[in-house]
């Protein structure tokens, strides 16, 4: 892995690691003594997110472990091979599994519909379980900035529920902490991230062959909106930070800002 001769390489860099480093601190994402499962897929957004926690861990004030992992999943044509010299080149302890989860996806899923969902609770029992076996008490995920735009309007659009995805995640059991570092980091920033260090890229031949699924809209939609406008990114992250819950309908939020203040108030004495 070598990078290419492209004068902005630092400043591109410097902003994305500034963008990580502060997720981790306000969200509490790393913290001393963790092992971490880097769960990489192949995609860019998890080789990035492996190369920038490999980085910090050089450079953090607190120790802590990674692990990288990727799941092949039996996708035909997907070879996990290709990222052994990419694990190798960053000196990371690595271990490739197999679970053939393509099948069960294949047989479950009717045509037209969305693989993804199946796909990833399939996916994500058993990074679960392969944390566990390695020791790993957190689960790095790739998700970035764009994703939790994405996911806010599939929820409200078509799921009838406001919800994004959380920088940091706790299980249901409590057994496993799942963290998102690349949360603030927009999509287009960590593409030019992976041209610039020429990362072994492994689509996902499952999810990318389907056509019209409600998520290519939603990501067609916010990419002609930033394109007119060009705060549309940045005002949907803050807003994801900005909830004001008395101007919702959910009965159970129905409380006056001052009460809320009040409550969070009281809980950090």
């Amino acid at each position: 892995m070598r990078k290419t001769a492209i004068p902005d390489f630092k400043k591109h860099y410097k902003k994305i690691l500034h963008q990580v480093g502060r997720a981790i601190e306000e969200y509490n994402l790393i913290e001393a003594k963790d092992r971490i499962l880097v769960a990489v897929s192949g995609g860019k957004d998890s080789l990035a997110m492996l190369y920038i926690l490999k980085d910090l861990q050089q450079k953090a004030p607190v120790d802590f472990e990674i692990i990288a992992y990727t799941l092949d999943q039996g996708q035909p044509g997907f070879d996990p091979n290709i990222l052994k010299k990419f694990f190798e080149e960053l000196k990371v302890e690595y271990h490739i599994g197999y679970r053939d989860t393509y099948s069960i996806v294949i047989e479950k899923i009717p045509a037209g519909k969305t693989f993804c969902s199946l796909c990833s609770r399939l996916r994500r029992g058993i990074l679960y379980t392969e944390a566990d076996r390695l020791g790993a008490n957190k689960i790095a995920l790739g998700h970035h900035a764009d994703d939790a735009a994405e996911t806010l309007l599939l929820n409200l659009l078509y799921n009838g529920r406001l919800a994004a995805i959380p920088p940091k995640l706790i299980s249901n059991d409590g057994r496993h902490t799942v963290i998102r570092p690349l949360i603030q980091v927009d999509e287009q920033d960590i593409a030019t991230l992976a041209s610039m260090l020429q990362f072994p890229i492994l689509p996902c031949n499952l999810c990318n062959n389907q056509e019209n699924l409600e998520r290519q809209r939603i990501k067609a939609l916010l990419t002609a909106e930033k394109q007119r406008n060009p705060i549309v990114a940045g005002s949907m992250k803050r807003a994801l930070a900005n909830v004001k819950v008395s101007h919702l309908w959910d009965k159970r939020l129905q409380k006056t800002d001052d009460e809320i203040f009040q409550e969070a108030s009281e809980a950090l004495l």
